[in-house]
């Protein structure tokens, strides 16, 4: 991505980020503020600048743009009027209509805002600027209008026209002021684009201008006003477009005997339905939930019926000749979980501020259309089931356990002495019409579905030990994985070590998982397949046989204590015997520093690398260079817990700096030496993106405009420390390296975000209380937001400490 670089007048100060001195940073008054309500509103100001010198930058590549636009029309205007003519007067007015006038209305604003951000004066008024830019979006009004068809002229002449041809695929665009790249070739139909695209960026810059302007700045109004006219303008042009889709709902039920219902996605003709199926003593039946007239009996419509005498389940082998299943990218899953948080978050700010019933209706609506495209969409484990007379279907689970539930209760059932049936379509009817009656699962299971009183679910960090497991008929090679839930479907989150050939492991095994919003644990007892003909299926087949599974209530007040609490789960006839404790977020966030300042754990980076004389502390390049060696490979690397006392034996070692770190590095479990790196960031005295730093990488994340995003991120970690900044670029590049394997670890940079981010980012304890007086769903917010931070970091094109301690500033020329 190419960037320019700014003039030295141009690089805004936050009041956040100030001279960097010894260990640590102490924040400087801007223009002279010093009470708190000062600096607040001189932040905003500062913010207010960013936003405009991004927005500046973006502004004079758009000119270079329409320049590079309208530099053919003269000549081609010039052989219009000859014997030779390469367009008509006609096609010229079409293709470049408008373009001319709105060239002008760029150039005039943009010399009249320049001198006024180059100048800067925190006093200075640019709202009428705005205001009269907004004054004339008529003339975008009729360049829309005209839109379709000046793109379907120029490709008729492109067609007929040689000459024209080349000109319009090779367009030379201007580079910006001070870039190495003196011009960029674009095409016309990409060029005709910008126009439309840029009113919705001038909407966004409006946007966040107002949240950095305070009310009593005579820009306010004028902003208000222009923002105003944007936007309806847009919905004007957007009025025919509507991208909402409607949910599906569904629900379940039985005659002869209901055993077991609830909701499944089922992959049918290529896209997901969400289905409630209906498990009775003899037939699986799959239906939906019929849309009725408000007051009506609803009813349910049969989709297709199995008798169970004529089910079966495909084999592994058979499995591969299925279709493949299409998984949604995590960074959509994780789009969708933060507009989740955000939606919760007002809904809590509604609740307390006493708000319309009307307001927190429209806005729990919106929740179940976001929370019910992520229980469609977030699925991904196979379930396949066939009628031995011909067709197959396929559902997508959330988890292993889920599809062993239904497996198995199908399995039981076909142990029975089954005869197979056709029904009747009276019969399928009475059928199916008592399904509404029957049915044991009765809301799609979405939060928003949920009662006010119900729990919220646990925030924070689980410990579990998992000792020993006894019941087993003959010997195995056994594990455990453990599965929280979060956003309504069950993630995998530990696995213990294999036991080998016996019957009673005793893998005595401690994990710590971070829960987010989570109510159940379940831990499900493996046998390990190595037979090499049936590992590495794709497709999402997990081949190591279930052996037992169990699932508890994770209980707020049986949890939240100091002490550990002993059970037991029994499954299939296996027990195994585990303990557990909880830690809410507030108690994690306390970084208590080391008292001693001989170790690296809970110490200032800054203390360490100058004792080390290293610009990366000792420990975060040995783990990074052992997992690179051996780990990068790894499932679910970073994601899965390491043994707890592996971690802690490593930070012993690394804490008395012991001559043997190396080899206990080469032989220590990789899972065990990823979680040693994510201890040291969680137990620095301050976070590595530092506390004082937080609230202003929040407000940055949070901006619309791409160029005002571009220009504030890159300034805060210009304002970090040496040995944070170049710590956490040497990080960066590690977990890029790891997203790489993404196909085969199955760790992309989304998941690295979520586990990395709330580490490396968090606010300061006085902050986090204020915070936890608040509704859960608002801290999660507040995490979602620190994960969007690492994953901007992430998904950006290399950084060079060099080239960003150049003290300049840096915008992205991606208009």
């Amino acid at each position: 991505m190419p960037y320019i670089d700014e003039s030295p007048t141009m690089s805004p100060q936050l009041s956040a980020c100030g001279q960097e001195s010894g260990d640590g940073v102490s924040p400087t008054p801007t223009d002279g503020l010093s009470t708190g309500g000062e600096r607040e509103a001189g932040k905003g100001l500062e913010m207010r600048k960013l936003v405009l010198s991004g927005f500046l930058a973006s502004e004079e590549i758009y000119i270079n743009q329409l320049e590079a636009l309208l530099l053919p029309m003269k000549p081609l205007k010039a052989t219009a009027t000859t014997s030779q003519p390469v367009l008509t007067l006609q096609q010229i007015e079409t293709i470049f209509y408008k373009i001319q006038d709105i060239y002008e209305i760029h150039k005039e604003f943009y010399d009249s805002l320049c001198p006024k951000v180059q100048q800067w004066d925190s006093n200075v008024t640019m709202g009428h600027l705005f205001q009269k830019l907004a004054s004339q979006l008529g003339v975008y009004k009729a360049f829309v209008d005209n839109y379709k068809i000046a793109l379907e002229t120029a490709e008729k002449c492109s067609q007929s026209n040689y000459q024209f041809q080349k000109i319009s695929e090779e367009l030379k665009v201007k580079g910006p002021k001070d870039s190495k790249e003196s011009h960029t070739s674009v095409t016309m139909e990409a060029l005709l684009y910008k126009p439309i695209d840029r009113v919705t960026r001038s909407t966004l810059v409006l946007h966040d201008l107002l949240k950095h302007t305070p009310a009593d700045h005579p820009d306010y109004p004028l902003l208000q006003d222009a923002l105003r006219i944007s936007q309806n303008f847009l919905s004007s042009i957007n009025e025919d477009i509507d991208p909402r889709r409607t949910a599906v709902t569904t629900p379940k039920g039985e005659t002869r005997q209901l055993v077991k219902d609830g909701f499944l996605v089922e992959l049918s003709e290529g896209s997901r339905k969400l289905r409630h199926v209906f498990l009775f003593t003899d037939v699986l039946l799959c239906a939906k939930l019929k849309k009725t007239a408000v007051g009506k009996h609803q009813q349910y419509d049969c989709k297709w019926y199995v008798p169970l005498a004529d089910l079966v389940f495909p084999s592994p082998e058979e499995s591969e000749h299925c279709p493949q299943v299409h998984v949604i990218p995590d960074h959509e899953l994780e789009d969708m979980k933060m507009k989740i948080s955000a939606i919760k978050s007002e809904v809590q700010k509604e609740k307390a501020n006493k708000g319309q019933s009307r307001a927190i209706e429209r806005l729990k609506k919106k929740m179940f259309e976001n929370e019910f495209w992520l229980l469609l969409n977030s699925p991904a484990i196979p379930f396949r089931i066939h009628n031995r007379n011909g067709k197959s279907y396929l559902f997508l689970l959330s988890s292993d356990y889920e599809r062993s539930e239904w497996r198995e209760a199908i399995q039981k059932l076909q142990k029975k002495d089954l005869q197979a049936f056709v029904l009747s379509s009276v019969e399928l009817q009475v059928l199916t019409g008592s399904c509404f009656k029957l049915r044991t699962v009765h809301n799609i299971p979405v939060t928003s579905n949920k009662d006010d009183d119900e729990s919220p679910g646990l925030y924070g960090f689980l410990h579990v030990i998992v000792h020993s497991a006894k019941g087993f008929k003959q010997s195995a090679n056994l594990y455990c994985t453990l599965e929280v839930d979060s956003f309504g479907y069950f993630v995998s989150k530990a696995k213990t070590r294999v036991f080998r050939d016996t019957t009673e492991p005793q893998w005595n095994e401690e994990f710590e998982i971070e829960l987010e919003g989570s109510q159940s644990l379940r831990i499900l007892c493996y046998e390990k397949c190595y037979d090499k003909t049936k590992l590495n299926k794709d497709n999402n087949e997990i081949v190591d046989k279930i052996m037992g599974k169990g699932q508890i209530q994770l209980d707020p007040q049986a949890v939240q204590t100091k002490n550990w609490h002993m059970d037991v789960i029994e499954m299939n006839g296996i027990k195994v015997e585990f303990s557990m404790k909880f830690t809410s977020r507030d108690m994690s966030l306390k970084r208590t520093p080391s008292k001693k300042q001989t170790g690296v754990f809970g110490v200032k980076i800054s203390v360490v690398t100058k004792r080390e004389r290293s610009k990366v502390p000792y420990i975060v390049r040995q783990c990074i260079e052992e997992v690179e060696k051996r780990g990068i490979e790894e499932v679910g690397i970073y994601r899965i817990s390491g043994v707890a006392t592996d971690i802690q034996a490593l930070k012993a070692v690394f804490d008395a700096n012991n001559k043997d770190i190396l080899v206990m590095l080469s032989d220590m479990d990789i899972n065990a030496i990823a979680g040693t790196l994510k201890l040291y960031f969680r137990e620095l005295p301050e976070p590595l993106l530092t506390d004082r730093l937080y609230p202003a990488f929040m407000e940055g994340i949070a901006l619309s405009d791409p160029a005002a995003k571009e220009n504030c991120m890159m300034h805060l970690l210009r304002s970090l420390p040496d040995p944070n900044l170049i710590t956490f670029l040497f990080l960066l590049e590690h977990l890029k390296r790891v997203a790489e394997k993404e196909p085969i670890n199955k760790m992309s940079l989304h998941n690295l975000a979520t586990v990395f981010g709330p580490t490396l980012l968090r606010p300061s304890e006085g902050e986090s209380k204020g915070h936890l007086t608040l509704a859960s769903d608002i801290w999660s917010h507040d995490v979602m937001a620190q994960v969007q931070v690492l994953l901007y970091y992430l998904q950006h094109p290399p950084i060079s400490f060099t080239e960003l301690k150049r003290n300049t500033l840096y915008f992205s020329t991606d208009v």
